[in-house]
């Protein structure tokens, strides 16, 4: 069977988008590990909307990458992870963070599985699993989630696995007013950061909220 590769560019996109990032280039060998796994079982599984490896350079890894400066350790819950974005980017980029990929559907859980077995990541496990059917309340210091519903469902979903003290970093587009606006009682936003992807038209915003 022919080896899968990669198109010609796409791991210069990701390097030249991993300096913009001011991040280590040691760190594109395993991303590009990861992209060449998923576009091939994205070929038969069709984990997700974007078939081009080059754009899946910009808007899954980087985007990913983006929020990296502000989780630095402990234990991450990354909430309807699809195929493992941005866990598994954040798992590669930060060794001593502890992530766990929150999917309930099959064949995305099983590609993740065979993508954290192949990288070797020792820091990332999956649970195949609805969130708000995940029995492990209090365990997370963090709770991400990159294209899953608004601020208040992802608490509704999630909030009980986070630990008291414990942060959401949910990954938003434009500034989200109004889903601020919709929080429930003890749950407040602490910051809202501007995020710079390297090649990504539009905003893009880090929302940080704290629990009760």
């Amino acid at each position: 069977m022919k080896e899968h590769t990669l198109p010609a560019g796409v791991a210069d996109a990701l390097e030249r988008g991993l300096a913009a990032m001011q991040l280590d280039a040691a760190l594109a060998p395993p991303l590009l590990t990861y992209l060449t796994l998923l576009d091939r079982w994205n070929r038969t599984y069709n984990l997700t909307a974007i078939r081009d490896p080059l754009e899946m350079v910009t808007r899954h890894l980087l985007d990913s990458l983006a929020m990296q400066p502000y989780l630095e350790a402990g234990t991450l819950a990354d909430l309807g992870t699809g195929p493992g974005l941005p866990g598994i980017p954040l798992a590669i980029a930060r060794p001593q963070l502890q992530v766990t990929l929150v999917e309930s559907n099959g064949k995305k859980a099983r590609f993740m599985r065979e993508a954290v077995r192949q990288l070797g990541l020792t820091n990332a496990r999956v649970a195949e699993s609805r969130a708000e059917a995940l029995a492990e309340p209090g365990a997370y210091d963090h709770l991400t989630a990159r294209a899953m519903d608004t601020l208040a469902g992802i608490i509704a979903v999630g909030g009980h696995l986070l630990r008291p003290g414990g942060r959401l970093l949910a990954m938003k587009g434009v500034h989200p007013h109004d889903e601020i606006a919709q929080l429930p009682a003890g749950w407040t936003v602490e910051q809202v950061l501007p995020l710079h992807v390297p090649g990504l038209t539009g905003e893009r915003h880090l929302v940080v909220v704290a629990g009760p």
